[in-house]
This record gives structure tokens, C-alpha cells and sequence, in this order.
């Protein structure tokens, strides 16, 4: 990066954290101002940290690679979130507002048990840690690429300075740093767009570049066709996206803690329903930025490998290097003949011949096709020459356009982007954690101890959490793609969690040893499904919560009968 790049990165970033530091000076003092802000947010404020929590830097690091290599049908994956928005507001808000909790899992002990509230408190926990690590893998991705450091000795690096950011800050510092988090993510991505469009040839705009990326199946926006083993096809996402976005909003303390900051139930309402206007408009830009990459590629040199760190080590390698440059050699042959076979295409299109457009087509898919032959060669061998490289490199993809393409101070804003949704979602990430321990399991078992204490020990517990997920983000490289990876990473967990939650709300004559045990039973079954079976990850939140939910109602029966609960669930609530 240039000195501009630098400069306008370390502003940015500056101003952001110095900005929230100083609107938020002399909080913390209590559980109630560190780990809720004093519970005085507005619904803008909550919609906003909403949004920064669930957009890491996986979000603009992964999803342009995943739309590059298979189309917008990653869309699918939200199609259900707008109706969890609706029902969360509807069901979860007002218990959790009326019982002023501090997490979600502390009505559990009311309504079941104190032993039932430590099995969810603990699956969110290895859930959320886990993915912590991968949320801190990606920037740190960002860096090692830009300034050629070790991968891990950069891990290490953000991490540091993400736990002393988190641990200093508390939830109210969190939300304010989140709401310029958000606003320099929409300009950074605003401007990708429109530069990629730009930097097509001239007589390429918009629509012929969605011509283009539709003619070659990018534009995959929907799937009808029902297929279990499948993971992005509309019932999938009606479904199982549905459950997962059910469990993640309602049940997971990272997004719950963000409105229980609401200063009245109708304030977190409309924050989680901003959310879900914003969240599927938003991921289809995302995606679209992938398929714009597609297009921009068809018509300029792309690497072999957007992994160019692993390239250049294998590049220097006196076995591998021979071969690795013959590929790269054919590479560049198949891309003159795919720009030529994408001209023909775009004048197809304007001449409006369907004979043309056939042939220009079939051309291009037969280019297309041989060049992915050829980019799993290299994979293959760079695989084998460096065996704890990434699996895919389109991790990659959207850095190395930004890293090659985009003029002095872009750079720098884009980076300052993927950079700022990791500090907005690790923040989140580590508060939540903190919360969840202390409140969930440290302060059960010493009811005597002060807040003082308390808030001491939550700053501790974030120094753990952090430090547990910068030992993750040491092994995310040998995963798939990161935005998958989280995702199947919450799938194993959310549908058990959301099951349990889903008796709470709904059976209130379900007691604690039947719900228990029923999770304990899914858990182990979700587990050994998704080791032993090909299911789409997005179907076990569905398993997951159908066991929890039909075992519960099986065992309440034949278990001796429990004392009825009087904690508030759905039923409890005043109509709408």
C-alpha cells in the first residue's frame, strides 16, 4: 500500500475508536452500563449494531469469493430472516425486556432449571468462540497479504488489540464504534461497485455485465428444485435459514445482547426489524460485487491463484516452480481466448442474433470450463506442495482486485472496511462471551459478589475468550471457505439452542429434566449426522430444533410430573 493507503486507513480507523471512546468516557461502572449500556439505546442504534455484529470481515473478504465461484444462490441462504425478525419481535423482546435480563440464557433457569441454563450457556459458548477465531482469521488475512507478515504472528497481532479494545470499551462503547463501522462498510462497498463497472470496457455498462454473468449461470437467485444434500435452494432457506436466523437473533447472546441495550421494547423491535429490511438488500450487494468480479475477470488477466502468498512460496520452490509456471503459462493463453469468447458474447447480445449468441455462448462456457480444470490443477498442486494451504483461494478474490486495481486512498478505505467489520463483530463476539460467562456461570456459583467484582471478572473472561480465539484463528486456514465455515459452524449448535428456547416460549407444561435430556439427545444426533451424512448444513437447524421440541413433549409425559413454572412465555404475552 502506498503512504496515501496508509494514511487514509489509520484515520479512519483512528477517528472511529477515538470517536466511541470519547462519547462513551466514564461508562462500565456497573454490569448494567458495562455489559448493556445502561439499556438506553434507540432503535437506529440497535439496528445498527445489529448489523456490524453479524457483518465480520468473513462478509467482505468471503462472500464476493463465494458469488465469484457459484452465483448469487448464496442469496437463498437469507430468504428467511425478514420472518424471524417479525417473530422474535413478536415472542422473545417482551419476555426479555420484562424480566430485564442480562442474557437470554438466564430466563432459562427461571422457566426449567439452573442445569438446563448452563447446557445452552455452554453450546453458545463453544459455538461463539470458535467462531470468534474465524471472524479474527480474516482481517488478519487482510494484512498478511498487504505487508507480507506471518499469517500468524498477525493473528496474534489483531488480537491483542481487539481484546484491549473490547475489555476497555464495554457494550455502550461497542454500539457507538459499531454506528461508524457501518457507515465507512457502505461506502467502501458503494465504491467497489461502481469501480468494478467502471473498469469494464466501454461498451460493457451494468446490464451487459448482468448479461454476461447470466448467460454463464451467476445469476442463480432461486432454486425450487428440493434437494436435502443441496445447501442454497428456496427451501433450504425458507426452512432451514429460517431456523438458523430464528436461533441466531433469538437465542445467541452476540445479537440478543444488542437489543436488550433497547431502552423499551418497542425501540429493540423496530431495531430488529430494521435489520431485517437492510440484511438481504445488503448481502445481495455483496454478492453482486462477486459477480461484477466474474465479469471484470472474463475481460482482464486474472492470477491462477488469488492466493498469491502460497503462489510465491511454491513459485520460489525448485520442485514445484517448473510446473507451476506451465500452468500459469496456459492460463494466460485460455485468458486471451476467454476475453475474445466474451467479446463475442457482448455482441451477440447488442446484434440481438440468437444463432450468434448460441455459438458465442458455447464458446465461452468451453473457455470458462477449461479454465477451471486448470485452476484445480494449481490448486491441486499447491496443495501438495504446501499441504497446510488454504483450501480454496476465493477467500482471496475481492483482496487481490482491491490490492492490484484500485487507485491510491481506495486501498486504504477498503481495507479500513474488512478492518472495521472485524473490530465491530469480535467486539460484539468477545462482549457477549464475557456476558454469558459471568453472568450465566461465574456469578450463580458467588451470589455475594459485588459489582465491582463482576465487572472485573467480565473484563477477565473477555481476555480468555480472546485469547481462545486467536488459538482457533491459527488453524481457520486449513478450512473452507470462511463464510461457509461460520455458517455450518452456527448450524451444528443453533437448531439444539433454538429447540430449547422454542419450549420455553411455547410449552409451558414441558419441565426442565425432559427438555434437558431432549438436548442432550439432538445435540449428539446433529453431531453425528453432519459427520456421517451429506445433509446441507442449513437442514440441522431444523433436526436439531424438531428433536429437542418433539422428544420434550414425549418425556414430559413419561417423566414424574415437575412443578409448573412461573416464568412468562408466548402464551403470557399481551396480544399485538
Amino acid at each position: 500500500m502506498s503512504t496515501f493507503d496508509w494514511l487514509v486507513l489509520s484515520s479512519t480507523l483512528i477517528f472511529i475508536i477515538g470517536y466511541g471512546a470519547w462519547r462513551t468516557r466514564g461508562a462500565g461502572a456497573t454490569l448494567d452500563s458495562y455489559l448493556l449500556g445502561d439499556r438506553d439505546a434507540s432503535w437506529w442504534g440497535v439496528g445498527l449494531s445489529i448489523i456490524a455484529t453479524q457483518a465480520s470481515a468473513i462478509t467482505f473478504l468471503s462472500t464476493p469469493g463465494q458469488a465469484y465461484d457459484d452465483g448469487m444462490r448464496f442469496i437463498q441462504f437469507y430468504f428467511g430472516l425478514p420472518l424471524a425478525m417479525v417473530l422474535i419481535a413478536l415472542f422473545a423482546v417482551p419476555i426479555y425486556h420484562r424480566l430485564r435480563v442480562f442474557t437470554a440464557y438466564e430466563y432459562l433457569e427461571g422457566r426449567f432449571d439452573r442445569r438446563t441454563r448452563t447446557l445452552a450457556a455452554l453450546l453458545f459458548l463453544v459455538q461463539r468462540g470458535l467462531s470468534n477465531g474465524l471472524s479474527l482469521y480474516a482481517p488478519a488475512l487482510v494484512l498478511s497479504a498487504i505487508l507480507g507478515w506471518n499469517i500468524n504472528l498477525t493473528v496474534w497481532l489483531l488480537g491483542g488489540i481487539m481484546i484491549a479494545y473490547t475489555v476497555a470499551g464495554g457494550t455502550r462503547a461497542v454500539m457507538v464504534t459499531q454506528q461508524g463501522q457501518v457507515a465507512v462498510i457502505f461506502t467502501g462497498m458503494v465504491v467497489a461497485g461502481y469501480l468494478l463497472v467502471h473498469y469494464l470496457p466501454p461498451e460493457v455498462g451494468f446490464k451487459e455485465a448482468l448479461q454476461v454473468a447470466g448467460h454463464q449461470g451467476k445469476l442463480n437467485l432461486v432454486d425450487f428444485t428440493f434437494d436435502p444434500t443441496d445447501r442454497y435452494n428456496f427451501w433450504s432457506g425458507m426452512t432451514g435459514g429460517l431456523f438458523l436466523a430464528l436461533s441466531y437473533f433469538g437465542t445467541d447472546q452476540s445479537q440478543v445482547q444488542r437489543y436488550l441495550a433497547g431502552r423499551s421494547i418497542t425501540q429493540s423491535r423496530l431495531g430488529l426489524l430494521m435489520n431485517g429490511l437492510v440484511k438481504v438488500p445488503m448481502q445481495f450487494g455483496i454478492l453482486l460485487i462477486g459477480v461484477l468480479l466474474f465479469v471484470f475477470y472474463q475481460f482482464s488477466p486474472s492470477p491462477l491463484t488469488f492466493n498469491r502468498p502460497v503462489h510465491d512460496r511454491v513459485a520460489r520452490s525448485a520442485e514445484y516452480g517448473p510446473q507451476l509456471r506451465t500452468l500459469e503459462a496456459e492460463h494466460e493463453t485460455l485468458f486471451l481466448a476467454r476475453r475474445q469468447a466474451t467479446t463475442q458474447l457482448v455482441e451477440a447480445l447488442h446484434s440481438d442474433d440468437p444463432a450468434q449468441l448460441a455459438a458465442a455462448q458455447t464458446h465461452l462456457q468451453a473457455t470458462n470450463a477449461a479454465t477451471r480444470g486448470l485452476r484445480q490443477q494449481a490448486q491441486e498442486l499447491l496443495k501438495t506442495a504446501v499441504p497446510s494451504a488454504e483450501a480454496k483461494d476465493t477467500d482471496y478474490v475481492f483482496l487481490t482486485f482491491v490490492l492490484n486495481y484500485l487507485p491510491q486512498g481506495l486501498v486504504g478505505l477498503l481495507i479500513a472496511v474488512v478492518l472495521s467489520a472485524a473490530m465491530g463483530s469480535a467486539a460484539a463476539g468477545l462482549n457477549a462471551l464475557a456476558s454469558t460467562t459471568v453472568i450465566d456461570l461465574y456469578r450463580p456459583s458467588r451470589p455475594h459478589a459485588d459489582e465491582a467484582h463482576n465487572v472485573q471478572a467480565s473484563r477477565w473472561a473477555a481476555i480468555g475468550w480472546g485469547v481462545l480465539g486467536i488459538g482457533f484463528a491459527t488453524f481457520a486456514a486449513r478450512l473452507e471457505n470462511l463464510i461457509q465455515a461460520v455458517n455450518i459452524l452456527g448450524s451444528l449448535f443453533y437448531g439444539t439452542i433454538l429447540g430449547i428456547f422454542m419450549v420455553a416460549f411455547f410449552l409451558k407444561r414441558v419441565g426442565g429434566k425432559a427438555v434437558f435430556w431432549s438436548a442432550v439427545v439432538a445435540q449428539v444426533v446433529v453431531l453425528l449426522l453432519f459427520w456421517k451424512t451429506d445433509i446441507g448444513y442449513l437442514w440441522f437447524n431444523i433436526i436439531g430444533s424438531v428433536i429437542v421440541v418433539g422428544l420434550s413433549l414425549l418425556l414430559a409425559i413419561l417423566l414424574p410430573a415437575e412443578p409448573a413454572s412461573q416464568a412468562p412465555t408466548a402464551a403470557d404475552q399481551p396480544a399485538v
